[in-house]
Parts: structure tokens; sequence; C-alpha cells
């Protein structure tokens, strides 16, 4: 689930997430902003597998997100939840243990331990916001009843406001009344707090690296930061999911204090420039839209929620959605969430084979973080980390160009029509790999090359990838 959605998506899905408000739209102002990635460390991609089996992370962990440089990985709510095969279940929990449908206690502890051997951290979707409605029993046979969890929680423990938030205006509303009907804990009390935490850290014993906060503008700033200050491991990862909607009550900037936040406007902007304007508005792109500072703010392009209400760019999109993950990877705003999910046209419809992944590309999974022009955009980062844009160069509308210090220089056309120019990067002379296409590009003493970019398509070059030195210009 994420933070608060519209009405109508409540009223369509009683317990999954809603349709994300409305952003408002930045002023192209400024100076492009330095790299300045989140979590710590120069590999700041997450890839976020969602409602993969955990089974299927390991495997993954080892065959591609270690060799490709991602620095993370999200996994999908380990909790045990209500039963029922859409994807909405995994974020109604019933209980703390670890008992959900993409794997047992064992599998969790398996899977981390095998990403962490390929270098890459864990990061989980972690509810503490809600419990589940209704009634019945979940997916590791625990018996529950709304406002009753054996052994967790008693009515005492949810808060007093039994309606549905409805009112973005009003605090009281937003973090004391029922997302979407999900009975709502009272996170103001100790033992709430304790009980929340006791959970984090049992996740923390297992060896994840930190978390997703759901649904954190419905809870406190104070109540995160009392629960945060109770983990066993004060430095693992924190990135909260808080959607910013004009003139609410709730702003995502109250979060900064406690850790990283998830930046919205990122993405939905995204899918206007890419879709109905010019991508030379991108030039500065982050901080001098007024989104929040980037050194703590996590983004994306998709994820699980806005790609099934429409808020930003989907795989269904083509070149639009491919090339802006191209540009989030080599922009230095926030760090990259790369979503990865899968084909739908119910928007209920949970995974396909229950979470197991057979192949990439099969029984409808999509693999975005595979996508050859999308993972090789992760080194390119991984490569700048730390430099600033250098050498902007736009064409007025949708062709743009730039560097990364001297280390890497990116050129997106997404125009209809090839883009055959001369460009001026701060590069070393020599012969460079492209990345997106394979092709060997030179790169002159004096930093230059000449190109065509295919329409739809972008050119990628970094030190990483530099075949060898030394060329004339």
């Amino acid at each position: 689930m994420t933070s608060r959605r519209s009405p109508s998506r409540r009223a369509q899905l009683m317990a999954a997430t809603l349709a994300l408000l409305a952003g408002t739209v930045g002023s192209v102002v400024g100076a492009a902003p330095r790299a300045a990635a989140a979590p710590p460390g120069a590999k700041d991609v997450t890839a976020v597998l969602f409602e993969w089996k955990f089974s299927s992370v390991a495997q993954e962990c080892k065959d591609r997100l270690g060799p490709d440089g991602y620095g993370y990985v999200q996994v999908s709510p380990p909790q045990e939840h209500i039963q029922g095969s859409q994807w909405w279940t995994s974020y109604q929990p019933v209980s703390y243990r670890i008992a959900g449908r993409l794997g047992d206690r064992g599998a969790f502890k398996d899977m981390v331990d095998t990403c962490h051997a390929a270098g890459v951290k864990v990061v989980v979707d972690t509810v503490i916001n809600h419990m589940a409605a209704g009634g019945g029993t979940g997916t590791g046979g625990t018996s529950y009843t709304k406002y009753d969890y054996p052994g967790i929680y008693s009515r005492p423990d949810l808060d007093n406001c039994t309606a549905p938030t409805g009112n973005y205006q009003d605090r009281h509303d937003v973090q004391e009344c029922e997302l979407v009907g999900l009975a709502d804990l009272d996170t103001g009390e100790d033992h709430v707090r304790g009980r929340i935490a006791a959970y984090m850290n049992d996740l923390l014993s297992l060896g994840a690296d930190g978390f997703r906060v759901d649904a954190a503008k419905h809870m406190a700033a104070a109540d995160l930061k009392s629960i945060k200050s109770r983990l066993k491991n004060p430095n693992a990862y924190w990135k909260q999911e808080a959607i910013f909607g004009a003139g609410e009550a709730v702003s995502p900037d109250e979060y900064l204090g406690t850790g990283d936040v998830q930046e919205f406007r990122y993405a939905r902007d995204l899918k206007r420039v890419f879709s109905t304007e010019k991508l030379a508005y991108l030039k500065n792109y982050g901080e001098g839209w007024a989104y929040m500072p980037a050194g703590k703010s996590a983004v994306f392009v998709a994820n699980h929620d806005t790609e099934r209400g429409g808020d930003t760019l989907t795989y269904k999109d083509g070149a639009s959605h491919t090339l802006a993950h191209v540009f989030m990877l080599a922009w230095p705003y926030g760090a990259p969430d790369v979503h990865s999910g899968y084909e739908f046209t119910d928007r209920d419809a949970g995974p396909p084979n229950g979470g197991r992944v057979n192949a990439c590309h099969r029984d409808g999974w999509k693999c975005q973080h595979a996508w050859p022009e999308v993972k090789s955009m992760v080194k390119l980062r991984n490569t700048a980390h730390g430099t600033a844009v250098t050498n902007w160069w736009d064409n007025g509308n949708d062709a743009i160009a730039f560097g990364r210090g001297d280390k890497a220089y990116v050129v997106i056309n997404h125009e209809g029509s090839a883009l055959d120019r001369t460009f001026r990067t701060s590069l070393p002379g020599g012969v460079y790999r492209d990345v997106q296409s394979g092709r060997d590009v030179t790169v002159g003493g004096d930093g230059r090359f000449t190109a065509s970019v295919a329409p739809g398509t972008a050119l990628a070059l970094h030190t990483g990838a530099r075949r060898s030195a030394g060329c004339a210009g």
C-alpha cells in the first residue's frame, strides 16, 4: 500500500492502494544539482522486486543484481497477511510473523545471506501503520478479527477514529483515522511503538539493512522517530512513503528528520515532461523544481501504486518509460528505485506463479531492472558518483545531453528523427563503448565526439566502459 490515496480508489479497492493526489508543477529555475545519494556509498540504486518470492530474489541477487552493480534490493512485505490472490493482500498484516505468500522465515534469511554475498543490501517494505480489516485466518494460520490480533494487538492499541480517512486538509483525519478502512494502530502509544520496533528488530536480526516505511504520512513524524530510536541498528536505512499533495495538512518534508522520503513529484513530473512537454526543461530537475533536498530524497519513474493509478509512466509507455529511466539513473538527484513488476490488465491482480519467477520476460514478469537500457546505466551511475552535471546541451525541445564531471556523458533523443551532431564533453580522450547500443565511440583529446543517435534512444559513455586511451582530438 502507499500513503493515502483518492476516495474513488478506496471505493474500488477496499484494502488496496489508491490513486495518488495530483502534484504541483515545479518551476524551471536555478542550476543543475550536485549528486547526493541518499543511501550511504556510491552504489545507491535499488531494484524493487515487487511481489517476488524470496527464493527468486536470492537467485536474482546472485545472477544479475550483484554483477550489474545494484546496491540494494527492496522486497515486498514479509509479514503474515490476509489470504487472497490480489497483490494488496500483502499490505494487510495479520501478525508480524514472517509467513506471507513470498516465503517463510528460513527463505527470508537465505535470501538476505545470498544477496549480501552478491554485494547487495536488502530493504524491506514494512507495513506498520495499520493491521488488516475483516476477519479470518492469515497466510500463516493466525486467526484474527478487525481490532483483535491475538498476541499482538487488541482494541485499546488502535486509534479511536474508525471512519475512513477522507479529508487530507485535516491532520487528525489523516493520521488518526483508518486508511481505506484498515485498523489504524495508535502509534502514539508506547506499547505499540515497542511492538513495531520489535518486528523491525527481528528483521534486522535476520540481516535486513533497512526499511521502506509504508504509509508514513499517516503516522506522526514524532511517532516514527520514537520507533526508529528503538532499533538495534541506528544506522539502518530508512525510506518513508509520504505523498505530496498541494494544500494538505501533512507535508512530506516533516519526515526528513527521521530519514529519506520518497519524492512523488519527481515521478509525476517526469511523466508530464516525457509525455507532453520538452526534455529541455529538465536542465535543473530536482531542487530547482522545489523538490526536497537531493541527499534525503528517494526517486522513481514508477512504483506499484502509481503504475496502476496512471500517475506516472509505466512499462506500457514504451520508449518514454525507458528513456525516463536512463535520465533518472544518469541525473544526480536523489537515490533511484527501479520498479520491477509484472504485466497486468486487472489492477488488483497478484503476481504470476504466486511470486515465483522462473525466468525474466516469461509468465508476465517484466524485469525492468534487467532491461539492457536500464541495467547498463547502473554502473554508469556508480562510476559518476559524486560528480556534478557538466556540458549541458539541448535543442530547445526533446533532445538533451549532459556530462557527469569527467566520468560520464549521456545523450537522450526523444525526438521523432535521428540526432546527428558533435558533442562536447569533459571525458578523457579514448575509445568508449556506448553502453546503450554496444557500439564504439571515439572521444578526441579535446573531449569531443560525433555520433548519430536514433529517435527514441540514448547514448551513454562512462570511464568504466573505456576501451582504450590516448586518441588524438
